[in-house]
């Protein structure tokens, strides 16, 4: 499967613009032959969670989300994209959501880890695990930014049966080691493909990095950006992960009940030591 990975720069609560960045960006996708389009963190109302929050009205999201899927429907590509939702308690979070080419809905994702304070202000942190979806014959699922920084999250999906992963993020400048060194690592360590969909230029006085990249279940980089706007492609396929899990088993042979018996023993000696002082 081809996937396209979409970077550009968002305006802040200037829907109408966003939306028709996708729009175009799903256009150039579905003519290259690409299947599908990763798009980045809350792109279609802008990454700036504290006005987001103040500003946005939840009752436009459905109609934001209509909107989506008549583009990915139009263009007839799957579609990934990330925006707020709010919960039936008034909790705001985080999400992603992927749209099969008939713009219907295969899976969606929030956010577990918040990253820095306005996130945290502006949003609840979630606790479903990735969960998995056949999209164009891969097993796929979704993580958003930061999560994909702990070990976890993608060993979670991997080990769920995940194939690809795809992440929509919203990463500033001075990170650069999270997409050339992290991101590689992630794919490597739990043998699927990574995609990390970036923001490009200056929002809400933040500057982003730009720096998307796909990287191989092998850790090889299949694709990376530089700063600027720019649509990323890359063959994406099952077979792959397979392939690298046959090589070298670590999926296979890793020993989930040791680690908790370290981990619960670690917790012990800590709460030891500490009663001791």
């Amino acid at each position: 499967m081809k996937l396209a990975l979409m970077q550009a720069n968002s305006s802040v609560l200037d829907i109408e613009q966003n939306c028709a960045a996708i729009d175009r960006a799903a256009q150039r996708a579905a003519e290259a032959g690409a299947a599908l389009l990763l798009t980045p963190e809350l792109f279609p109302v802008g990454y700036a969670p504290l006005r987001v929050r103040a500003e946005l009205d939840p009752e436009t999201l459905p109609g934001i989300r209509r909107t989506l899927a008549g583009i990915a429907a139009a263009r007839r590509i799957a579609l990934v994209y990330s925006l707020p939702a709010v919960k039936a308690d008034g909790q705001w979070q985080i999400t992603a959501t992927a749209l099969d080419a008939r713009g219907d809905e295969l899976l969606s994702y929030a956010k577990v880890h918040l990253f820095g304070p306005e996130e945290r202000k502006a949003f609840s942190p979630a606790e479903a695990a990735p969960a998995v979806v056949d999209l164009g014959g891969i097993k796929t699922s979704l993580a958003i930014c930061y999560d994909v920084e702990f070990p976890e999250t993608v060993r979670a999906a991997a080990a769920a049966g995940a194939d690809l992963l795809l992440v929509p993020t919203a990463l500033a400048h001075g990170f650069e080691s999270v997409p050339q060194v992290l991101l590689r690592a992630r794919a490597l360590e739990s043998q699927l493909t990574v995609a990390y969909a970036n923001h490009s230029g200056d929002e809400d006085g933040c500057t982003f990095l730009g720096g998307s990249v796909i990287a191989g279940p092998d850790g090889e980089l299949l694709a990376a950006a530089g700063p600027h706007p720019e649509l990323l492609y890359a063959e994406v396929s099952a077979e792959a992960a397979s392939q690298a899990r046959d090589a070298v088993p670590y999926l296979r042979e890793r020993r989930p009940d040791v680690y908790r018996a370290w981990e619960e023993s670690g917790s012990e000696e800590t709460g030891g030591a500490a009663k001791r002082s």
